[in-house]
């Protein structure tokens, strides 16, 4: 029985698919020695079928499983196909067009056995110079990304992903800022059932809200916390899918339309204190002051730690000098007249 099932959605993406299923498989994760896990792909329909062959090439960890009839949402496709898995963990990339960095299963599995009820994430960002609804529009294209990806020698460094990315909106502040989406889940298989996995009530194409609301229930859940992966990350390959790439922003409207009529309120990005676990490999430490907004925040707090060093060193050299004084020869000398002055100002 596998430790971990990983499930990963597709509606067609025939580029996209083989990169992010290639960078969850033992051929590029790394520290997986003993792990043992799945990667099961589930097409929701595609017009053009996955190819099963070529994607289950990939690894003998790998296969495919093909879905019809279950509409425009992810939501009842994944939730099928993660009940058909058995590993104790459950990994969800709910978009097949995400790739990962080389250590995130390797952290993400060590996150999950220190708090199993943990649900851990990385952050997200989209391959290019911007978020690509904006950049799409100043001519990013797949064959630009062929060309990025071709740069930086991918697969070789899987870290190097950092180098040609821009943040994604869930976490736009880069680490250690707010963060309302997970693009990349890890949590326990009892967990995913006691949440009962993803709203199939979200029908609207590419599920609308519901991955947002998978994470606001999953996050927010008593005793839960939330664990960020520091130095691994998501990689949105542009592909036109509906909430990445999309041109109209009455969608978005939408989207939220729906996500009250669910729930009856309207969706509120949640104010969460994530737990940090990991380290950050020199390719993700640009992301600590990408941000012009995290560039203040970052300053104003090392400005604040530089003040406290100050005041710390300040005390310090104060307590060195009082000791100095109380260790002197003429501090000891003078002791008796010390305590007489004390007893005289008790008297007064």
């Amino acid at each position: 029985m596998p430790e971990l099932s990983i499930v990963i959605g597709a509606f067609g993406m025939a580029r996209e698919l083989p990169r992010t299923v290639h960078s969850m498989s033992r051929r590029y994760q790394t520290g997986i020695e003993g792990l043992d896990y799945e990667i099961v792909v589930v097409d929701n329909g595609s017009p053009v079928p996955v190819d099963v062959g070529s994607i289950e090439a990939i690894g003998p960890e790998v296969r495919v499983v093909r879905m019809e009839g279950l509409g425009v949402s992810p939501a009842a496709a994944v939730n099928r196909a993660v009940a058909g898995t058995s590993g104790r963990f459950v990994g969800i990339v709910l978009d097949g067009a995400r790739m990962v960095t080389p250590g995130a299963l390797a952290l993400a599995r060590a996150a999950l056995e220190l708090d199993p009820r943990a649900l851990v994430t990385t952050l997200a960002w989209h391959l290019g110079p911007d978020h690509q609804i904006r950049s799409r529009l100043s001519g990013y294209s797949a064959a630009v990304e062929d060309q990025l990806l071709e740069s930086i020698g991918w697969p070789e460094d899987g870290y190097r992903l950092f180098e040609i990315a821009a943040l994604a909106s869930p976490n736009e502040q880069g680490w250690f800022g707010p963060i309302n989406e997970s693009c990349c889940s890890f949590l326990s298989r009892q967990s995913f059932d006691s949440l009962g996995g993803y709203d199939e009530s979200f029908v609207s194409p590419g599920g609308g809200f519901v991955n947002l609301d998978f994470f606001l229930r999953a996050s927010q859940r008593a005793d839960a916390d939330l664990i960020v992966l520091l130095g691994e990350g998501s990689f949105h390959q542009i592909h036109g899918g509906v909430a990445s790439n999309a041109e109209d922003p009455d969608g978005w409207k939408v989207f939220a339309a729906e996500y009250e009529a669910i729930r009856g309120f309207p969706y509120v990005d949640p104010e969460l204190e994530p737990v940090y676990f990991g380290r950050l490999p020199p390719a993700a430490k640009r992301w600590l002051l990408e941000d012009e907004s995290m560039i203040k925040g970052n300053l104003q707090v090392m400005e604040a730690l530089a003040t406290q060093e100050r005041l710390t060193n300040s005390r310090d050299s104060a307590v060195a000098s009082l000791n100095r004084i109380r260790s002197s020869r003429s501090w000891r000398l003078t002791e008796p007249i010390r305590k007489l002055s004390r007893m005289a100002r008790r008297l007064l």
